[in-house]
């Protein structure tokens, strides 16, 4: 049997703790978790073995969890009496505060259980015990399912509104959201009809746009009201949906994504406490995550960047935005990766990427994606179940069907379709039949900086490699040896006739592809963020990449992004992220947006929507890079924290993480030593790494004292900085 992992919250002393407030010897665990569900009260559980977790607190430094008790009981009232009638897991004594299996009683089907956990820490000693938490098992157990929660309504009041004559008014709630209106209206009569005109976008300060171009949202709704004062939630026209299309459950109702509300036709009185937006999402915890710097800009597109990540949930799955309503994996991994940057929150990208797995695009990366897709799930909850499950299917995924003798794949060999449809399913469970694999680099097309496909296409290739990479950290991960092996070998291939069949050995740039006389940012960018530039290549290709500038879509932003600071270009990485071309995040705010766009501007994607979290990368190359927290081990039990602050003065953040909460926080005035503040949760180390451009050797000051630290590129590390506040400079 296949299990999935899941998580439980309590929000108030979470809250306190991400805050950095000093938690007291013996306080209770928090951030419970169960099956990577998070709440007071869980359901759907479909693991007749789930697994736990928690947060464990400690004001002691450098402390770690040394045991654990769990009980498990059938009712409320025993469990308040410390009594586990389902499982009493005894004092055990173990430093693992996630993916701790249950090993009571059988459950049985729409069972209800309560459970809580106390532990004990080195330095600590013994603590309280945790609140209790419910959770219902689901109708069949034993299969394996990540379970989700329902999209959550929530109303928003008006932030403007305006009367611009009578019966005539204008609403602005801030933000966009999907979601409806709610409205409290007085007619004298029956019958009376007021218009309602919902959008995206104005055309001037006090009107919403009725024609805003590409697939912006508008609609105008003609709302009939009886007689007398009533309430009426408005009903959304229903969304035109394509075969592929995510619907909303009928308990929730037709949505649209809007930010504004002009109203005509208002009959009696109407002030700013008659209206609400309804928004829905998934679950998301607003204080979960926090960035703030000295530069006004970053922090505007941060923020853009994060709300984008919640406003785009509201179908349970991520979405290629609301003019598609379904997902594709590349969109899939960006929105991924910078929620879990956002939010301690997992079951979203884990079920989105498990409906991928028999639900797959046809662009070739797209499919590679899934694997990298899975691998992130594991680094950032340390849960393999996911992988167990979908290891067979994530092996296809690498495409190895459609290599060659020397490791490099095409689409364009003329494999045999049986061996493709091993590869893939397509959505609705069909079969992909190989004319329908296609390479597609960037997207939309006039995005790809001038680059000419070949039979062996370079950016391919390079997610070729990088899947095969962590297949055999997958393989190594389920102790299959011989397979891991087996990829490794691939991967070292692919690289070796990368480096040779790829590159131009005048320029020392990469090839669009094989035989192809022509470097586009793409066939640079992509095998630099992907690992496959050796380090004596790496100055050039990162000059090249900075020659080409923005050359890329929203997309491709992603791994510009990660190709400048693996190149140690963190400036020009900061000035792009700060720009304000038009080719910028600070564009898509200067248009009048809040949640990110699906292209640059309307000029590059005729039909682009104000609504898509493909767009969104500084919502995880912030916590990432820039303030440098990212896993070094699986589920955090090592983080690195490797600031790249490039001009910026100073910076602060919060990174949610499956343990707990990193807080980072930097001083980099020119001509003073760079000083670095990190607060670390129990049961997780870290290797910090301090920015510095001389590569004489340095002093590393912890906490005042002077402690070796290793020189490798821009920065000074330390090894095995413990949980606890620490502050870090150098002599």
């Amino acid at each position: 049997m296949r299990k999935s992992s899941l998580c439980i919250l309590i929000i108030g002393t979470l809250i306190v703790f991400a805050h950095g407030v000093c938690v007291a010897e013996g306080a209770p665990p928090d951030g419970m978790m169960i099956e990577l569900l998070q709440g007071s009260s869980v359901n759907g559980i479909t693991d007749a073995t789930p697994e736990f977790g928690w947060i464990v607190h400690s004001s002691s430094k450098n402390d770690m969890q040394s045991a654990y008790r769990i009980l498990v009981s059938s009712n409320l009232e025993m469990l308040g009496n410390n009594r586990g009638d389902l499982w009493d897991s005894g004092k055990t004594v173990s430093s693992s505060s996630i993916n701790v299996s249950y090993q009571g009683k059988a459950l049985s089907p729409n069972q209800t259980c309560f459970w809580k956990v106390k532990t004990w820490t080195r330095k600590g000693g013994e603590g309280a015990w945790s609140q209790p938490q419910q959770f219902v098992t689901a109708k069949t157990l034993g299969t394996y399912s990540t379970p989700g929660y329902s999209v959550v309504k929530r109303d928003i009041a008006p932030s403007e509104f305006i009367k611009k004559a009578d019966g005539h008014y204008f609403v602005d709630f801030g933000k966009a959201a999907a979601g409806t209106v709610r409205l409290s209206l007085t007619s004298p009569a029956d019958g009376h009809v007021v218009t309602l005109h919902l959008g995206e976008k104005t055309s001037t300060a006090t009107s919403v746009d009725p024609k805003p171009g590409g697939t912006i949202r508008y609609a105008e709704i003609r709302l009939p009201i009886d007689q007398g004062t009533h309430t009426y939630l408005v009903e959304i026209p229903k969304y035109k949906h394509g075969k592929r299309t995510l619907k909303m459950p009928e308990d929730v109702g037709e949505v649209m994504p809007f930010r504004y509300c002009e109203i005509t036709g208002v009959p009696g009185p109407f002030d700013q406490r008659s209206i609400q937006q309804v928004a829905v999402h998934y679950p998301f915890d607003d204080r979960a995550s926090e960035f703030s710097s000295s530069d006004k800009t970053l922090n505007e597109v941060w923020e853009l960047c994060r709300y984008s990540i919640k406003a785009t949930s509201y179908c349970g799955l991520y979405i290629d935005g609301d003019r598609e309503r379904f997902p594709r994996e590349a969109d899939s991994y960006i929105n991924q990766i910078s929620h879990y940057c956002v939010d301690r929150e997992y079951t979203l990208g884990r079920r989105t990427h498990e409906f991928m797995m028999t639900h797959t695009s046809q662009w070739t990366e797209w499919m590679l994606h899934s694997v990298i897709m899975a691998w992130t799930d594991y680094l950032y909850t340390g849960n393999r179940d996911s992988l167990e499950s979908f290891y067979e299917d994530l092996e296809h995924k690498t495409l190895i069907a459609l290599a060659r003798e020397d490791g490099l794949i095409s689409t364009k060999t003329g494999l045999v379709d049986d061996q493709l449809r091993k590869a893939v399913h397509y959505y609705r469970g069909e079969h992909v039949k190989g004319k329908q694999f296609r390479d597609i680099v960037d997207w939309p097309s006039g995005e790809r900086d001038g680059y000419r496909f070949g039979t062996i296409n370079t950016v391919v290739n390079a997610f070729h490699y990088r899947a095969l990479v962590l297949m055999a950290s997958i393989a190594r991960v389920l102790g299959e040896d011989t397979d891991a092996e087996e990829f490794a070998a691939r991967a070292a291939l692919v690289k070796r006739s990368f480096n040779t069949k790829l590159i131009d050995l005048q320029t020392g740039l990469y090839l669009d592809g094989e035989g192809v006389a022509h470097s586009s940012l793409h066939a640079n960018m992509f095998p630099l963020a992907l690992g496959l530039v050796p380090e004596e290549r790496k100055k050039t290709v990162a000059r090249f990449i900075r020659s080409r500038g923005m050359a890329c879509s929203v997309y491709g932003a992603q791994y510009l992004l990660e190709s400048l600071y693996a190149a140690d270009e963190d400036e020009y990485a900061l000035e792009l992220m700060t720009s304000k071309d038009t080719r910028s995040w600070h564009n898509m705010l200067r248009l009048g947006s809040t949640i990110t766009l699906e292209a640059w501007d309307l000029r590059f994607k005729k039909n682009l929507d104000w609504n898509h979290a493909w767009g969104a990368a500084p919502a995880n190359i912030i916590p990432r890079y820039l303030l440098g927290g990212r896993p070094l081990e699986p589920g955090f039990s090592k983080v690195l924290i490797q600031p790249q602050p490039g001009a910026l003065k100073h910076a602060s953040g919060i990174i949610p993480t499956i343990r707990g909460p990193i807080t980072v926080s930097y001083r980099n005035d020119p001509g003073r030593p760079f000083e670095l503040s990190i607060s670390i949760p129990v049961n997780m180390t870290a290797r910090v790494g301090l920015p510095q451009s001389n590569e004489e050797p340095s002093v590393v000051i912890v906490d005042g004292e002077e402690v070796n630290a290793q020189h490798q590129g821009k920065h000074l590390f330390v090894d095995g900085i413990g949980s606890g506040a620490h502050v870090l400079t150098c002599k």
